[in-house]
């Protein structure tokens, strides 16, 4: 079953944003996490109702079968995970740690600000250099938050 296809409606169907979707085993039980968001942030009243409304999808869908699972909603907080185009190109400007699959200018850790995003690849500055990287080396991605001076 896919996620972001089965709990996606449902997400946008409330203004929100289906950041992401997983389902892992973790420490012996399984969990089904999903991550949502919307311009100016979520409230705990939105994230219960999204949680509400996802898991009666679910029950009609019989997901998991007679297996137990927890299901965890929850919004992406100060550092968000990034996956799709989309979202890197919504944060051109900001700073951002990128993995990748194997080593990119000897490094699979990149960190550095998003220069540009397009749909082959993203260019990010790290130090006084810019790095190009396709869509198909990127393990993972996320925003960084800093704490600026107070």
């Amino acid at each position: 079953m896919d996620l972001d296809t089965t709990i996606g409606p449902v997400v946008e169907g409330m203004g929100l944003e289906l950041v992401e979707a997983t389902f892992r085993k973790e420490g012996g039980r399984r969990v089904l996490r999903v991550t949502v968001d919307r311009e100016g942030g979520v409230d705990l009243d939105t994230i219960a109702e999204a949680s509400e409304k996802v898991s009666r999808r679910l029950d009609a869908l019989d997901f998991g079968g007679d297996a137990a699972y927890t299901l965890e909603v929850s919004s992406p907080g100060v550092e968000r995970p990034l996956r799709k185009p989309e979202d890197f190109a919504k944060r051109v400007g900001e700073k951002v740690k990128v993995k990748t699959y194997s080593p990119i200018h000897g490094a699979r850790s990149h960190k550095g600000e998003i220069v540009a995003a397009d749909q082959e690849a993203i260019t990010i500055r790290v130090e006084d250099t810019e790095r190009r990287l396709a869509w198909d080396d990127i393990a993972s991605a996320r925003t960084i938050f800093e704490w600026g001076p107070s």
